[in-house]
């Protein structure tokens, strides 16, 4: 009989249930060590588990009737022989685990056959494939980083993970903290009064002998939480009364087990500092957060990675849902041991620790700066200023003239800690409120070209569709350049503290069975874990850092410059065209506009996104139609070097499977972004006013480059798979365009594998196909 194609094997015999035992199988190893069921769970198995599981699964494919119908790899039989070969080399301990990761991931989200003996064939084939090039050492390397997640509930679990690897490194009994961050005018003064009182009278607050008063043990969360509201509530009274005013009339907020809003997930904070005003009624917003707070139960808690964890999910809250914040402080209260806290654009510093019962002169110090801080002190950009009805404003000088600029509105805010955190604003000049501008802030590695030049540059050589430049220059703060380690971090001495960094081969995220070591419940990604519940003992399995003395010597200290630009082209993402033809000319447009950028100034544009390709919101009245935005990640097309920056951030989703491998960056790559943008918004998007959350895609933000490659490669290998997908995920709104990027699949992906020659003439080609997409009738109707 004649051998049938794996078309006509996998159609002939579907799989149907036969992975169900597997897959119940699965489920209870995992289960019974207390591990979700996930290919991150089986990451984590000991290495004679996993050889297990991967026996079991190779005669699992086995007794499916198709392995003996699909052809073989090479010259035997069928792939059931491929199969018993690939059995083999497990058991001789001659494969690499990694390579069945793709597969199982298929199976445990039930992707369809087709996909499933893809993953297959590619983890049982024999012969080595052509050794991958090494990555080009001329790439920057990329990072990974929350304000690259997109399309994404934002589960906790997931988000962790990546905030570990974000925080990087975090410095910790930085000499002078307290110095460079509390020096509020009379500050030392009035705790010295405020502290003296407290010691007065003959029922003191404060003994040196014991410390403080009512302090509780064991140090339960809602006991010292009461006790905290109670005794800065005294401070505050003290220091009023020693006229030593406060600002703001600020109170402590503890609301534990209240989810506060502005955050896309359910988060909650133990403990924090707002203005009095905005504690009405029963909720509270984290765009009223001035100081965040975590409280534990054990002082061993203090040197956890888990603890500052915790408090780096609110920095992270905070930043997002404040616009003009520069940097955090916050503060840890682990039993009576306190440490303080500052998170910026580069990472975390804190404080050496102290016992509250012991130096309580230094605890009333630290919480009357809470309460005495201004804006600035606090973490606020003073470049921007506002007005008493709410209005704010910048001041530039251009050309020679200064210029007031108002803010009309925030276009684009930053949901990450470290890392450029771009933030855009509508804003119009005094004098010319119907001319729109935008505002883009961002903190730049200052070995990076800066984003101004290279627009000027670009308007210079006359490139179109790409937004025109109109100012840029670096923020200046008190007639200084503001920058983390000058400004910020005030010349702080990282060299003699301690620097913890992150185990990444340990930063899976959290599972139910860490949470039952630690006594802390993960059932609901919103539900604040309770500290009470903590034994006073250190978890044996705990997560740890390495710890070990700062080596700026060797790896200079990171900095991160505060750069402003001003670009005269305002409009609306692309994936909120009103209709399907409005969106298909936007991206023909965008690609018009990089071809330009690329031909005419040689600069590759680096990251193309669905927040970069942009819809003029006023019909190309003042502007292009559509232009693109986000220089950067821009790179001269013939740079010899790396630019120096120690890590780039684009959004992974739409990232090229070339430079998820490490390749040289090239035009190529970036117009395959373009087909992973089309795809995303026809998935995520139904119409300009719908989004939502698929979970298969999802997985995109999270999973490691390498996986996210194989994952990107099975999407678009097979045809009818494909098809199959846009039927099943495409939205009601973006169904009408499956064929169409499909045959855009076809021009990038040629014979459904990656590119190997460059070819300009792709831009051509796609922007014909976009064009003659906008002239289907089923694209046309609405």
């Amino acid at each position: 009989m004649a051998q049938l194609s794996r078309a006509e094997a996998i159609e002939q015999k579907p799989i149907g249930e036969g992975l169900v035992s597997f897959r119940d199988d699965l489920t209870s190893v995992c289960e019974g060590l207390g591990l979700p069921c996930s290919v991150e769970s089986i990451r984590k198995l000991d290495p004679e588990a996993r050889q297990d599981l991967s026996i079991h699964l190779i005669l699992a494919l086995q007794t499916l009737p198709t392995s003996r119908l699909l052809p073989p790899i090479s010259g035997r039989k069928n792939l059931f022989s491929d199969l018993s070969r690939l059995s083999s080399s497990i058991n001789a301990d001659e494969f690499d685990f990694q390579r069945l990761v793709p597969l199982l991931g298929a199976i445990l989200d039930r992707e369809s056959d087709g996909v499933i003996w893809e993953r297959v064939y590619a983890a049982a084939a024999e012969s080595t494939p052509p050794p991958r090039p090494p990555p080009y050492l001329g790439q920057t390397p990329h990072s990974h980083s929350t304000s690259a997640v997109s399309n994404s509930h934002e589960h906790r679990n997931d988000i962790d993970a990546v905030l570990r690897e974000e925080l990087g490194s975090i410095y910790t009994d930085v000499p002078g903290f307290d110095g460079a961050y509390f020096a509020v005018e009379g500050l030392e003064e009035a705790a010295a009064a405020v502290f003296r009182r407290l010691q007065e009278g003959d029922d003191p607050v404060f003994v040196d002998k014991t410390g403080w008063q009512g302090w509780p043990e064991p140090a339960e969360e809602k006991q010292v939480l009461a006790w905290l509201i109670t005794m800065v509530d005294k401070i505050n009274g003290i220091a009023t009364e020693e006229a030593f005013t406060t600002n703001d009339c600020r109170s402590i907020l503890g609301w534990p087990h209240q989810p506060l809003q502005g955050s896309i997930a359910a988060r909650k904070l133990d403990v924090g500092f707002v203005r009095s005003s905005q504690m009405t009624g029963d909720q509270t917003h984290w765009s009223h957060i001035l100081v965040m707070g975590e409280l534990k139960r054990s002082p061993k808690m203090d040197t956890t990675s888990s603890t500052w964890l915790d408090l780096g999910r609110y920095a992270r809250e905070v930043f997002a849902a404040q616009d003009t914040r520069r940097f955090v402080l916050g503060f840890t209260l682990c039993g009576p041991v306190m440490r303080l806290w500052e998170f910026d654009r580069v990472g975390a510093t804190s404080s050496t620790p102290f016992d509250i019962n012991t130096e309580g002169a230094r605890f009333v110090m630290s919480m009357l700066a809470f309460l005495r801080m201004n804006n600035e002190e606090l973490g606020y950009d003073p470049s921007i200023i506002s007005t008493s009805d709410g209005t704010r404003f910048i001041e530039i000088t251009r050309d020679g003239q200064p210029e007031r600029l108002f803010l009309d509105g925030l276009m684009r805010g930053a949901s990450c800690i470290v890392g450029r955190a771009t933030t855009c604003w509508k804003a119009h000049r005094e004098d010319e409120s119907d001319k729109p501008l935008v505002v883009k802030d961002s903190w730049q590695y200052p070995e990076r070209e800066d984003e101004g030049e290279l627009l000027r540059e670009a308007a210079e050589k006359q490139v179109i569709n790409v937004a025109r430049y109109y100012y840029h220059g670096t923020v200046q703060i008190h007639g200084k350049d503001d920058d983390i380690q000058g400004a910020v971090r005030k010349g702080l001495d990282l060299k003699h503290a301690r620097r913890h960094h992150q185990d990444h081969s340990n930063t899976t995220p959290n599972t139910a069975a860490e949470s039952a070591k630690t006594g802390r419940s993960t059932s609901s990604a919103g539900r604040k874990r309770t500290s009470s519940h903590l034994s006073p003992a250190e978890p044996p399995t705990k997560r740890t850092c390495s710890t070990s003395p700062a080596r700026s010597e060797h790896d200079p200290e990171e900095n991160r410059v505060h750069r402003r630009i001003i670009v005269r082209d305002y409009g609306v993402p692309i994936y909120k065209a009103m209709s399907r033809v409005a969106m298909l000319s936007a991206f023909a447009e965008c690609i018009e506009g990089y071809e330009s950028l690329h031909r005419k100034a040689g600069f590759l544009q680096g990251d193309i996104s669905t927040g970069n390709l942009i819809l003029n919101k006023d019909g190309g009245k003042h502007s292009w139609p559509a232009f693109l935005i986000d220089l950067d990640l821009a790179i001269k097309e013939q740079r010899e070097q790396p630019s120096g920056a120690r890590g780039k951030t684009g959004t992974r989703a739409f990232m090229a499977i070339g430079l998820l491998l490490g390749e040289k960056h090239s035009f190529m790559h970036d117009l395959e972004s373009f087909f992973w943008v089309i795809l995303w918004i026809c998935i995520h998007h139904d119409g300009p006013s719908v989004s939502k959350v698929v979970r298969r895609f999802e997985r995109w933000n999270y999973v490691d480059l390498e996986e996210l490659a194989e994952l990107k490669k099975g999407a678009v290998a097979h045809e009818g798979d494909f098809i199959r997908m846009t039927d099943e995920h495409f939205s009601d709104f973006y169904k009408p365009l499956g064929p169409w990027v499909n045959r855009l699949r076809k021009m990038v992906f040629p014979n459904g594998g990656r590119w190997e020659e460059e070819n300009k003439g792709l831009y051509s080609q796609m922007k014909t196909m976009l064009k003659d997409a906008c002239k289907d009738p089923g694209v046309l109707t609405q």
